[in-house]
Formats: structure tokens, C-alpha cells, sequence
């Protein structure tokens, strides 16, 4: 085994010892009563977590398996996706793969979207799903989930999904509070697992606008997963180990206590935004948008970003982010989502300290 470099990049994040031998319980059969068992035991806990009373579906797959079956199920008339970082970019393209009509409502990287622009589309009448990142991972900027649930909700027949890949179990999201039709997120965020295990819940709404559609596919089709969960099944093989990874984590956030979860994720970028200001850097999104769950960094002192990784990695065993896509080098990320503690925290910024010194 080669050395282990501790990650505090943006996902995957650190996987505890604890969770891996979690995952290293004897095999089941899928279709088995112990599956159901666990299946049964995950249930009423991660509809807990996502303020739901949907069935919460468990998907082998990226988040973006997920993404791209919410285009096949949904989409009838025309999709309008927010654009504000290269994770909602992407939405544009999976949406024209799968062969539907899509709009572009773009904000410059950084800035958050804007409920008032997304209103003025949505009363021309042309769509009828909107797709939305409350957590642009990319960019660091958290976008206002609720006040665009309600914009979507103010029209019957337009459907909202949002990605809470990096956004879920660090700050509250209740689905059902907010009329919001598809939640996904994934499994190597800050559920602090590893990757290869979506998570989704669907409102009735869409169920029924999925029933309406033919080419919805197999893979990710909602009725299916839907028939199968009445079962305490998925609709394929799916990721045992994982799910037993899970089962392990969603005990540990609720002995910590959901409330006390959230509290310990604010903490933490508190701490991590005051060491960005202490150090002279500034922060990529805007004040009053900012992510829980990590901080994009502006390279506002132009240091060699990829040097500083270099030496992080050599003389720290840390792995920090140099920045995504159009802002490589001119930012850089720093997680503190999944298990981190203010031990964990304060060594990482502790290594930045020195490695800074090093440049």
C-alpha cells in the first residue's frame, strides 16, 4: 500500500476506518431477507435526513445516473436548466443527449442564481422542468433553494429537481416543506462514503408525469424503483457494501444528532473562512451565499496553486483541490464535509500555514 494521502478535496472526501469495516460484513444476497432488513433499517432515516415521507431510492450509480433519468422521466415539453458552475453547465448537455429541448438559464461562475430571472422564464409557458444545484461544488457558492422551490411552485405544471450532492445532511433540506419533485445526491460527499451510491426521492407529481412518458428507459425508470421498493428492493444489483457503509453512517450522524451535524459543518467553514481572511485571500462566492461544505478560495495573492498541492501532498500527506475546470489556478478548494472534526480541520490549515511559507 502506498502512503495514505488524508483528502480535504471537495469528493470524494475521507472514508473512516469504521465505515470500511462496516463495509466488510459478509455478503448477502439482493433479494434476500437480510437485504430487506437493511433496506427496511435505512428507510425511516434517510426520509428523516431529506424531511420527506417519499420513499428515499438507492441507486448504484454517480448522482449523474440519476440526473440523466430525471431528464428521460420527466421532461415532456422543454427543460430549463440553472446555470451558475460546471456541475449545472453540464445539465444543458445530458438533457440534449437524451434527445429533449433545453434552455440555458445562465449567471457567471460564482454568482448564485437568481430567483427573479428564473420567474421572468418560467412565465413564458415553454417549460416544464427546471433543474437545479443548490450547492455548486465547483464555484463554492450555495444558490437559495427555497426562494426558487417557490418561484417553481408558483406554476402547476412545472417540475423541480435539484442536486444536493454536496449540499445534504450539512445544512436542513425538508423536500416535502419545499414542494421540491426530485432530491438526489450521492454517496462520496458528506455522507462520507465511497462513490458508486445515489440517493433519491420523487414527489407524486412526478411519479405521475412518469407515468405519461414511454421512453423513460430501464436503468433509472421511477416506476421501477418505485415497484421495487414496495418490495424493500432495488430494481438491479445494487451496491451492497455500500449500503452497509451507509447504514453504519446514518447511525453515526444520529448519535451526533442531526442539529448538532449541521452546527459542527458551520463550525468548521467558519473556521476554515477565518483562516482565508487571516492569510489575505478572498472567497470566490459572494457573502450570504456561501457554501457549508467547503470554501473556494480566490487566488487573489496569485500563489503557484499547483506547487502548493505538490508540497501539501509531499510534506503533509493532504490533498487539497486546485481549482475546477475555467478556474483552475485561479482558486483552489478545501473541504470540510463528511466526518471532519476541529482536529482535523485545524491540521489541514496548520499544513496550508507551512506550506505557504514554502512556495
Amino acid at each position: 500500500m502506498s502512503e495514505h494521502i488524508r483528502l480535504h478535496i471537495p469528493g470524494p472526501v475521507e472514508v473512516s476506518p469504521a465505515t470500511y469495516e462496516a463495509m466488510a460484513a459478509p455478503m448477502i444476497g439482493h433479494r434476500s431477507k437480510d437485504f430487506v432488513a437493511l433496506y427496511d433499517s435505512i428507510q425511516p432515516r434517510l426520509q428523516e435526513l431529506m424531511g420527506t415521507k417519499q420513499p428515499v431510492f438507492l441507486s448504484t450509480s454517480s448522482a449523474w445516473g440519476v440526473m440523466e433519468g430525471t431528464i428521460r422521466n420527466l421532461v415532456v415539453k422543454k427543460v430549463l436548466c440553472c446555470c451558475s458552475g460546471a456541475f449545472s453547465d453540464k445539465w444543458v448537455d445530458v438533457a440534449r443527449r437524451c434527445g429533449k429541448e433545453v434552455d440555458a438559464l445562465r449567471f457567471d461562475w460564482g454568482v448564485p442564481v437568481d430567483p427573479a430571472a428564473l420567474d421572468a422564464k418560467l412565465a413564458t409557458g415553454e417549460f416544464d422542468v427546471v433543474t437545479f444545484i443548490h450547492n455548486e461544488t465547483s464555484t463554492g457558492v450555495m444558490n437559495p433553494l427555497a426562494e426558487v422551490a417557490a418561484v417553481v411552485n408558483k406554476y402547476e405544471d412545472i417540475l423541480l429537481v435539484t442536486d444536493t450532492v454536496s449540499s445534504f445532511t450539512v445544512v436542513p433540506i425538508e423536500v416535502d416543506e419545499l414542494g421540491v419533485d426530485v432530491l438526489l445526491t450521492g454517496s462520496q460527499k458528506a455522507l462520507a462514503l465511497p462513490p458508486g451510491l445515489a440517493l433519491f426521492a420523487v414527489s407524486d407529481r412526478a411519479f405521475a408525469r412518469a407515468a405519461k412518458i414511454n421512453d423513460r428507459g430501464y436503468y433509472f425508470d421511477f416506476l421501477e424503483f418505485k415497484a421495487n421498493h414496495e418490495k424493500s428492493m432495488t430494481p438491479s444489483t445494487p451496491c451492497i457494501a455500500t449500503i452497509r457503509g451507509l447504514d453504519h453512517q446514518l447511525d453515526v450522524i444520529f448519535a451526533e444528532g442531526i442539529e448538532n451535524r449541521f452546527a459542527r459543518h458551520e463550525r468548521l467553514n467558519d473556521t476554515v473562512h477565518d483562516w482565508v481572511r487571516k492569510n489575505g485571500f478572498e472567497f470566490f462566492a459572494p457573502e450570504g451565499f456561501r457554501s457549508k461544505s467547503l470554501t473556494c478560495v480566490k487566488n487573489n495573492r496569485d500563489i503557484d496553486v499547483a506547487k502548493l498541492g505538490q508540497i501539501m501532498r509531499k510534506d503533509h500527506s493532504l490533498a487539497i483541490d486546485g481549482g475546477y475546470g475555467k478556474i483552475k489556478g485561479t482558486t483552489f478548494r478545501l473541504s470540510n464535509m463528511g466526518d471532519e472534526t476541529d482536529e482535523t480541520i485545524q491540521n489541514l490549515l496548520d499544513a496550508l500555514d507551512d506550506s505557504l511559507t514554502k512556495l
